[in-house]
């Protein structure tokens, strides 16, 4: 026989039935895909049928051949890989969504918090020493009542911390040595004067002054607590 006229086959077997197991798997991946139903008799006779006819396909279109089906492969596992990325993309989406959502709940919640605060401070600043009854002296839990008409409750604690250190409520307590004066302990006494006539003897007067001063100073009465805690005066 001459060599020159002779079809070359594959001499090694396993090599062709290599080659036609990765066509048919292929094949079957892209079937699934599509929705058909393989069948082990059907896939068993794809291989048989394919080794056969890899083995009667010529040398130079055996690569072909191979070259396709690694290409087919490729491709479903591009699809595979981009339905990955789509999913991933939707679930970090989903995620930024939720933690908007909550930072705009949050900052609607401060909002409104502050806009309260802020409408008690003005309904406070608006009270003045008429809107109580003038006595003779008054007691501690009298002028505690009194204070806490005036102080927004949110800052009422820190607002008596330092009424507490300053004066233990005592609205005409006198610092011996500077001369300091009442409640807060105003030095000179005479700025109490700017919140009423009265301020030496209506603790009334002494609150809205130094309730004045801390958020005018400090901007609230916890702010001017956090500065006292620093420095032992405020």
């Amino acid at each position: 026989m001459l060599e020159g006229n002779r079809v070359s086959r594959i001499s090694v077997r396993g090599f062709a039935v290599a080659s036609a197991t990765a066509v048919t798997a292929v094949g079957s991946v892209v079937g699934v895909a599509s929705g058909s139903t393989a069948q082990p008799n059907d896939a068993e006779a794809t291989v048989s049928d394919s080794t056969t006819l890899l083995a009667d396909i010529p040398v130079g279109q055996q690569a072909q051949v191979q070259t396709a089906s690694l290409t087919q492969q490729a491709s479903v596992q591009a699809i595979a890989a981009d339905e990955g990325a789509k999913k991933d993309a939707e679930e970090s989406a989903r995620k930024a969504a939720a933690k908007t959502a909550i930072a705009k709940k949050e900052a609607a919640e401060k909002a409104a918090a502050d806009a309260k605060e802020r409408a008690e401070v003005k309904a406070a600043a608006s009270r003045s020493s008429a809107d109580f009854p003038v006595q003779n002296s008054y007691t501690i839990a009298q002028i505690q009542a009194m204070a806490k008409q005036m102080v927004p409750s949110g800052q009422w604690q820190c607002f008596s911390n330092i009424v507490d250190h300053e004066s233990s409520w005592n609205y005409r307590a006198v610092n011996p040595s500077s001369g300091a004066y009442g409640l807060f302990q105003a030095l000179p006494a005479g700025k109490y004067v700017s919140a009423g006539a009265d301020w030496q003897t209506n603790p009334a007067t002494q609150i809205k002054w130094g309730l004045n001063y801390m958020n005018d100073r400090y901007g609230s009465p916890c702010d001017a607590w956090s500065f006292w805690q620093s420095n032992h005066w405020y």
